[in-house]
């Protein structure tokens, strides 16, 4: 007794079952997604409705463009830390970075930790030549 297995009918089915699950799956995906929109509607309809609408009952509360361009600002933050500071403070300090400027950065480091920047510069250099280098 033989039997014939038909191999390319039982590849059809299932990929036809696959098909079918995908689109099932993407469509129970979706509901859930349009049902959880709706619960959060039906639970929180105030608070959502509530911002669109000062949103939009406030336009005298928006100040204009031109108004913000010609307002002078009166405290500022510091470049280098974040700290909160007056006008005068921001400009004293912005005057002290400038004139740092005119200083080249050699100056601005001690010669010995100038001689432990060479020197890791020449043992990365080396390292690309002799990797067992610690």
């Amino acid at each position: 007794m033989m039997f014939q297995i038909d191999w390319e009918d039982n590849l059809k089915q299932a990929s036809h079952n696959e098909v079918r699950n995908k689109s099932r799956n993407r469509s129970l995906a979706i509901a859930t997604l349009i049902g959880l929109q709706m619960a959060t509607l039906s639970i929180f309809p105030r608070a959502i409705f509530a911002e669109s609408q000062s949103r939009q009952s406030s336009p005298e509360e928006d100040t204009p463009e031109e108004v913000l361009r010609a307002e002078i600002y009166t405290d500022a933050r510091s470049p280098i830390d974040g700290k909160q500071l007056t006008a005068a403070e921001y400009t004293e300090l912005m005057e002290k970075l400038r004139s740092l400027d005119n200083i080249p950065p050699e100056d601005l480091v001690s010669p010995k930790i100038r001689e432990v920047i060479d020197l890791l510069k020449l043992r990365k250099f080396l390292r690309q030549f002799i990797p067992f280098i610690p």
